[in-house]
């Protein structure tokens, strides 16, 4: 009866046990070589290696040669010489907008161009200086580009300078040239020698200047081609090529 018992009891241990639910779980060594899916992050050398594209920037050599072109401006070089398209009139033709930036360009070079200078401004600068001595800046009226101060026997004056169909002439005057610099030459060489030297910002001119100008003096602006130097002394020659 005994052994009958326990083979019973033991018969009913394995049914039970086979109705339970069993928490399987994977031997030691098999859950340490499982990843965890759940807080799975890429390896270290993958992530360092795969780009935040919420905050990608270009590299700095490609951010540093991409143009601002929020605040993109102009070369120094082609702001100097353009004129103050705020300031002049509206170009009557292309011709009149090549001529008076060429003009510009060669007042830059000059020395003796003091742009926005005031009327009252520029006669005190000529007020100490010799008979004949003048400048050139900006002319305060809408209408004209430039102004002529010189010094005068009464004192310093002013001169509008006229610019119609791409020449220039001093008011009151029918004399007219194609170039401002030619109206310049052609009052300092005739007879009653209405101007004289220029009032350059920098009294003391390099050594080359002062080369330039006695060369073009010598041999004329039309003779450049024909003086016999090397081509870099013949572009600069041209580059102002007057006898101011």
């Amino acid at each position: 009866m005994v052994a009958h018992s326990n083979v019973a009891d033991n018969a009913a241990a394995d049914s039970r046990a086979r109705e339970q639910p069993q928490n399987h779980e994977a031997p030691q060594r098999h859950r340490e070589a499982l990843p965890d899916l759940q807080n799975h992050e890429a390896p270290q050398r993958h992530r360092e290696a795969l780009p935040d594209l919420q905050n990608h920037e270009a590299p700095q050599q490609h951010r540093e040669a991409l143009p601002d072109l929020q605040n993109h401006e102009a070369p120094q070089q082609h702001r100097e010489a353009l004129p103050d398209q705020n300031r002049f009139p509206i170009f009557q033709s292309y011709q009149d907008f090549r001529t008076i930036t060429e003009t510009t360009t060669l007042l830059e070079r000059s020395g003796f161009y003091w742009g926005p200078l005031s009327v009252e401004e520029a006669h005190t600068k000529l007020k100490a200086e010799p008979l004949g001595t003048f400048l050139i800046r900006d002319s305060s009226q809408k209408n004209h580009f430039f102004t002529l101060s010189l010094k005068m026997p009464l004192g310093a004056t002013s001169v509008r300078i006229n610019f119609k169909s791409s020449r220039f002439s001093l008011v009151g005057s029918k004399e007219s040239f194609d170039c401002l610099f030619k109206l310049l030459e052609y009052y300092m060489c005739c007879p009653k020698k209405s101007l004289g030297k220029p009032l350059r910002k920098e009294k003391l001119q390099p050594l080359q200047e002062l080369c330039r100008k006695r060369i073009i003096q010598t041999f004329g602006r039309e003779n450049v081609d024909s003086i016999p130097v090397n081509a870099v002394l013949k572009d600069f020659l041209s580059s102002f090529p007057f006898r101011l």
